[in-house]
């Protein structure tokens, strides 16, 4: 079985990998119904902390869970997770139920089919237990939403789990099983996973259909190991074609991940020039990481961000329009019920040129032809996941300030806008011993080293501290 990351031994059934849990199920060592309520044990000790879930179905899942348990007695297992408790983002739709989006202002019509992420999982056998909260429309890097509970972080309860798969971090962190399926438009599955300690892969655009498909935004797996993300993405990838937007059907081999760092050219990106500055702990971190590539024979430089003010305000401006547009289209007394830091923000665009909003789109032109440059000289680049190590669980953003809200989000945006794979993966602690994620981006389409890449830090990073416990009553 693959070795825990802490020093402890992992005995429960709810810290064991999804790569061990089909190993356990292909021995007979214990059933998915087992494994199952092991989980929901868990989340019943959690859950009042954190508030990670939303359409929570423990019958459901155990009905799912006893087919899944007979299919393996009979050995006639129907798909790579068959048995595997997942969980999946408000915001990717399923059968039958609604799609808030972490919005009071949205009306909860049941959707008419699954999204293709959660119909690819339905697939391939994997137990869809509950949804996961989210803040309005995603649109912010917080637990913080008008329509669900305040989502808290497993590692300190005062902190933000960070978004917009805000409960997905938390239940990656907490021990809710080990597969959660999050989106990421400017960081949204990175960014979590940074502060929660686990390893989130932004594929590259199209890598994995989505729908409704937009520039930038992707669908990738929340893990707390690098094989589950490469399983994940196994099943994530096959073709839908709902999505125009999605790549062609590719026959990429999820479980060659064996790649050494030895002569690759790496770009340490540090300062960036633009939004909040990098606290020492996450540089400390970053600096760690490189050289532990370094010492394994890779050749590191330092390199510049390529993201500018105007680039970030151009986003910050295209954006606003967006929001606005989908608010605009609501009754007042809908539009009202909106987080009113979203109100706030999203309402300037009412101030916006058509000239502005087209300026701010062509930002996305600009970063995308930037990281082209960037690639040609590197193969890949290791940076911080966020400038910050936390931030206060009932603020919006970092910075908690509507005129300013994306000052957190300049080394994770980027590869949004350019459609580069990049993956956040644990890199160390700060000195209250909270996670810090180092991120590994790779070139275009590319996914396949970039999970490669991050195979090979879980290597050289060193032991990992055990994962959060739930709090005593």
């Amino acid at each position: 079985m693959h070795k825990p990351a802490s020093t402890q031994a992992v005995t429960s059934l709810h810290d064991l990998s999804a790569v061990d849990l089909i190993a356990g199920f292909k021995a007979k060592q214990f059933s998915p119904s087992e494994v199952l309520e092991d989980v929901l044990t868990h989340v019943a000790a959690w859950e009042p902390h954190i508030k990670a879930l939303y359409l929570f179905d423990p019958d459901g899942a155990r009905a799912v869970a006893k087919a899944s348990t007979e299919r393996w007695h009979k050995g006639e297992a129907t798909g790579a997770l068959d048995g595997v408790p997942v969980t999946i983002k408000d915001n990717i739709a399923t059968k039958g139920q609604p799609v808030p989006l972490g919005a009071a202002s949205v009306k909860l019509v049941p959707a008419t089919a699954d999204a293709p992420p959660a119909a690819r999982l339905r697939e391939a056998g994997a137990i869809i237990f509950a949804k996961t909260t989210m803040p309005d429309y995603g649109m912010l890097s917080s637990g913080l939403s008008s329509f669900h509970p305040l989502t808290r972080n497993p590692w300190d309860l005062s902190k933000n789990p960070g978004g917009s798969s805000a409960g997905a971090g938390a239940a990656g962190a907490a021990g809710y099983g080990p597969l959660h399926l999050g989106t990421d438009i400017g960081g949204s599955v990175r960014l979590p996973s940074g502060w929660c300690g686990l390893v989130g892969l932004k594929p590259s655009l199209g890598r994995v259909p989505i729908d409704p498909s937009y520039v930038g935004r992707v669908a990738g797996p929340m893990t707390r190991i690098v094989d589950d993300a490469a399983l994940m993405m196994s099943v994530l990838s096959k073709p839908d074609r709902r999505d125009g937007m999605s790549l062609p059907p590719d026959s990429l081999n999820w479980k060659a991940l064996e790649k050494s760092p030895r002569k690759l050219r790496l770009g340490l990106m540090l300062d960036i020039g633009v939004g909040q500055s990098l606290e020492k702990p996450v540089r400390e971190v970053a600096l760690k990481a490189a050289k532990a590539f370094e010492q394994a024979g890779a050749v590191v430089t330092e390199i510049d961000g390529i993201l500018t003010r105007e680039m970030l305000d151009g986003l910050d401006d295209f954006w606003r329009a967006r929001m606005w547009d989908d608010l605009e289209k609501l009754d007042p007394a809908e539009r009202g019920k909106t987080l009113p830091y979203i109100y706030q923000w999203a309402e300037k665009a009412t101030k916006l040129s058509g000239v502005d909003v087209i300026r701010g789109f062509n930002a996305t032109m600009a970063i995308r032809a930037a990281a082209a440059k960037l690639f040609c000289d590197l193969d890949y680049v290791i940076s911080p996941v966020s400038p910050v190590v936390n931030f206060g669980a009932e603020l919006a953003s970092p910075v908690h300030d509507p005129q300013k809200p994306f000052e957190h989000i300049g080394y994770t945006v980027p590869w949004n806008m350019s459609e580069n794979p990049a993956i956040s993966i644990n890199g160390g602690y700060d000195s209250k011993g909270f996670p810090i994620g180092v991120q590994i981006v790779g070139r275009r389409f590319d996914d396949i080293g970039v999970l490669g890449m991050a195979k090979a830090f879980e290597g050289l990073r060193g032991p990992q501290r055990p994962w959060p416990s739930p709090p005593r009553k």
